[in-house]
């Protein structure tokens, strides 16, 4: 049997719209697998010491109430997410979802927000793999100077192709030897983190701190931002700090009971990075402040990476655990985030949207590996040319993908409302999960999508202050990534238009839309 061509929907392709499984491995990930997983792909260490510092900047004491209205339309379209999957779990989530529920077009933008959003982090994450381990080195050799060596940039980009590879080999193979090293790498990562945490809240409030401050509830009140375009820059970057949890749905076809544990997979997950952020950002705040000096959240120095600068005073001789921390945080999460876009490319593939390369899977390993080495080799150039040309591309292009995060995550709740729309008030529970919880949600990412575009043109309001012809270059990096979708689109439709003519992946039909 092959299972290519194996249904996930048995009824009939008015309900199915031509969905079926495209040979991955069925059942191999169990719930907390897929948690793990989850956890390692936003990468809590290093979104937190890349994210924290330039949100501090914009909103100061705030940070854990941006958190917390950042987390909140994450849940909820987590919840529309959950929905969707467990009326189609289908490998290419949004892509597909969308396709179903607004047509191949919307569909199509959809499932490239994910891949791009996926290979910017990526290059990211291997780069700030590549500062901690001379940072790790330097600190167990106690040689400062070799700190330095991450800042050549032939040196930086020729390692970091070197743990873009490793990465891409462990991808490559079978679910379970990511599973396996996952455990271990997250759990390290986890009992770090809260170490820190705890260390920096006791010596913050024992006084023993560089800026002893004491912990104000008004921390956690948002109306207390200063400005609406604080709020906005805030919540575009805390938008990227919870980003990642849905690997667990694009997993959704090589899961145990693959209707439910995805689901309930990204709900644990987004729920356990909130907690462990506030942690830290309450930790960090009353031993280091939110002002300018030299361990101040607020100094413009220390901000693209704050582990970096607080390790060292908040534990001491222990500091190279935050190091090796942020280290495994960034490599095991770039290891998982390949799932998400080779996924997605493997789906497009199966349906049309792309190539039909893009469907290959491995036969030895039954994982997609035409589409990974293939998103490998585009991280990988994109952050050889940008660490070349700029050495501000790290912070510039978190900007941006706040901006590709909000993109697709709002058009997958929307999907969600109106797939669903003929069984909104079939219960008290579907008008709360397929209408209200994904309609705020997607309408507050749509807001902030606006908002972080306006916000991102003035150059100096976003990132690191960088222009091009007097317009911001994360509103440059934004528009021009999502621009480049329509112009690919428009190419595959003339080379392949099967798709886009909804011969491949159908819309719902009313039909099937009734409670089943």
């Amino acid at each position: 049997m092959t299972a290519t061509d194996e249904r996930i929907d048995a009824p009939s392709d008015s309900v199915t719209g031509g969905i079926s499984r495209k040979g991955l491995s069925v059942g191999t990930v169990g719930l907390l697998g897929a948690i793990v997983m989850g956890i390692s792909c936003i990468a809590p260490a290093y979104t937190f010491t890349a994210g924290v510092g330039p949100t501090a900047s914009a909103v100061g004491t705030q940070v854990p109430a941006v958190l917390l209205v950042g987390f909140i339309p994450m849940l909820l379209v987590a919840f529309g997410y959950r929905e969707l999957n467990r009326e189609m779990p289908d490998s290419g989530t949004s892509f597909t979802w969308a396709t179903r529920a607004f047509g191949p077009w919307i569909g199509w933008m959809a499932g490239w927000g994910l891949i791009a959003a996926t290979i910017l982090v990526l290059s990211n994450l291997a780069g700030i793999a590549v500062d901690f381990l001379f940072l790790l080195i330097s600190q167990i050799a106690q040689n400062p100077s070799i700190s330095d060596l991450a800042s050549n940039p032939f040196i930086n980009v020729g390692v970091c192709l070197l743990f873009m590879l490793g990465a891409t080999w462990i991808s490559y193979r079978d679910m379970q030897t990511s599973q396996k090293l996952q455990y271990v790498l997250v759990g390290f990562q986890l009992a770090v983190l809260l170490v820190f945490a705890v260390v920096a809240i006791v010596r913050g409030a024992s006084g023993d701190a560089f800026d002893p401050t004491r912990f104000d509830i008004q921390w956690f009140d948002p109306f207390a931002i200063s400005s609406v375009g604080a709020l906005v820059t805030g919540l575009s970057l805390s938008i990227f700090m919870f980003w990642g949890w849905d690997v667990t749905l694009t997993m959704n076809e090589e899961t145990k009971d693959p209707e439910r544990t995805p689901g309930r997979a990204a709900t644990t997950t987004v729920v356990t990075i909130i907690s462990v952020y506030l942690l830290l950002t309450i930790g960090m705040i009353m031993f280091a402040g939110v002002g300018t000096g030299e361990l101040g959240l607020g100094n413009e120095g220390i901000q693209e990476n704050v582990f970096f600068a607080l390790s060292g005073p908040i534990m001491g001789p222990l500091a190279f655990l935050v190091s090796l921390a942020v280290l495994t945080s960034s490599a095991s999460s770039l290891q998982s985030t390949f799932v998400s876009p080779a996924r997605t490319l493997l789906a497009m593939g199966h349906y049309g949207a792309l190539p039909p390369k893009f469907a290959t899977v491995s036969p030895r390993f039954f994982t997609p590996g035409y589409a990974t080495v293939v998103a490998a080799i585009v991280a990988s150039a994109f952050y050889a040319i940008m660490r070349l040309v700029s050495d501000t591309v790290l912070w510039d292009t978190i900007a941006a993908l706040g901006i590709m995060i909000c993109f697709y995550y709002g058009i997958t709740a929307f999907a969600c409302v109106w797939y669903f729309r003929k069984q909104w008030f079939d219960s008290a529970r579907n008008v709360f999960f397929t209408f209200l919880f994904p309609l705020i949600g997607g309408i507050i990412l749509l807001g902030i999508f606006v908002l972080s575009l306006v916000e991102s043109w003035t150059p100096g309001a976003t990132g690191s202050g960088s222009q091009i012809g007097g317009v911001g270059l994360v509103f440059i990096l934004g528009v021009s990534v999502i621009l480049l979708g329509v112009v690919v689109m428009i190419v595959q439709y003339f080379r392949s238009p099967g798709f886009f003519r909804g011969e491949t992946l159908t819309m719902a039909a009313p039909e099937s839309l009734r409670r089943r």
